[in-house]
């Protein structure tokens, strides 16, 4: 471990003292319930031996509970994390924050801001990572710029639709044609996103995601399939086998990723041995261009022999049965041995980067 880093307790299997965990759930965005089903199977996962569970609830109106009083995550006199009682009750030290939150406020780098703040370790990608991984459009750009081929899209502000739709609707017709999705810049769990199947449909698809955000894409609709890979790690992860999404949907809504039965996930997936290394070291360039750390989701469209980059997950959907997890299972790793591995990851992170703070 470097020398002078603040990471807590051991919590090492065998210690007397475990460490103090804190679950974020919930979230002020639309993926609040989401979170809350991926934050329950987290919290029921840790080895109490080890880790002491604070499971905080983050309202949708952005207040933080624990056990129903009030309480805010703040930097402690000797530099350590303490989770505040706003209600007069005294203070927990915190060794460790997970939070599994999606969509704004939680995914995109403003809770873990608050965590660097406190000075506390936490699971996932930083600031950066988290922000630019979260907005779609400046993934896109990103992606281009480190030469991940994607598929072709446009970024439309609202205040320029609104100002000359005319320049938009050319600037699609030229970039992705149609039929196209479109979906909003800063959301997740197909929130906000509606096929376009002709120049007719683009107006009303655009006003559904502008409810979302000020920000959307449109992207060609590629009809081929879609498989995703997991990555786990800090410097150079750990990569899952190759999974494959299957829906009997006409697209890959949220019915059909959260109904029962909606999906079905083929992992390893049947592609030809190429394509599926294609999609791995896709992964790895996408997680190194972004800047990741402890975990992430990236999904792809294989059209053809042709693999294109659709978006990178910093805190995928963590339930046992939500595909992150299982892609790791395939590949060995039990669900309660991940939640584990990556509170491991987090504290080592910390004491990494505590060598480069004056």
């Amino acid at each position: 471990m470097t020398p002078g880093a603040r990471v807590g307790r051991e919590g090492a299997e065998g210690s007397s003292t475990p460490l103090t965990v804190v679950v974020l759930a919930g979230g002020r965005s639309s993926e609040h319930e989401v979170s809350l089903a991926s934050a329950a199977s987290v919290a029921a996962a840790l080895d109490p031996a080890r880790h002491r569970v604070l499971a905080v609830t983050i309202a949708r109106e952005g207040g933080w509970t624990l056990d129903g009083e009030p309480v805010a995550l703040v930097p402690g006199p000797d530099g350590s994390a303490l989770l505040a009682s706003l209600a007069g009750g005294a203070p927990r030290p915190v060794d460790v924050v997970f939070p599994v939150l999606h969509g704004p406020f939680g995914e995109d780098g403003c809770v873990q801001g608050a965590c660097e703040t406190a000075g506390v370790p936490y699971v996932g990608a930083d600031v950066a990572a988290s922000a630019v991984a979260m907005d779609k459009a400046l993934f896109a750009r990103m992606s281009e710029a480190a030469g991940i081929p994607r598929v072709e899209t446009v970024v439309v502000d609202d205040a320029a639709w609104r100002r000359d739709p005319g320049a938009v609707r050319d600037e699609v017709a030229r970039v992705t044609g149609y039929p196209a999705f479109c979906k909003p810049a800063r959301l997740g769990s197909s929130v906000g996103i509606s096929p376009v199947d002709d120049p007719e449909g683009l107006g009303a698809a655009l006003d559904l995601a502008f409810v979302h955000d000020d920000k959307a894409l449109v992207e060609r609709r590629v009809h081929g399939r879609e498989v995703e890979v997991g990555l786990l790690g800090n410097g150079d992860p750990a990569v899952s086998p190759v999974g494959e999404i299957r829906y009997d949907a006409d697209w890959y809504d949220y019915e059909a990723k959260y109904a029962p039965g909606g999906m079905r996930l083929q992992v390893p997936a049947d592609l030809d041995p190429a394509v599926a290394r294609r999609a791995q070291e896709l992964a790895v360039a996408a997680w190194r261009a972004v800047g990741c750390a402890g975990l992430a989701r990236v999904d792809f469209f294989v059209e053809g022999d042709r693999v294109l980059v659709s978006e990178l997950n910093t805190i995928p959907g963590f339930t046992p049965t939500s595909v992150y997890a299982r892609l790791f299972e395939a590949g060995g790793i039990a669900y309660a041995d991940l939640v584990a591995r990556l509170i491991d990851l987090a504290r080592e992170r910390a004491a990494e980067r505590a060598a480069y703070r004056g």
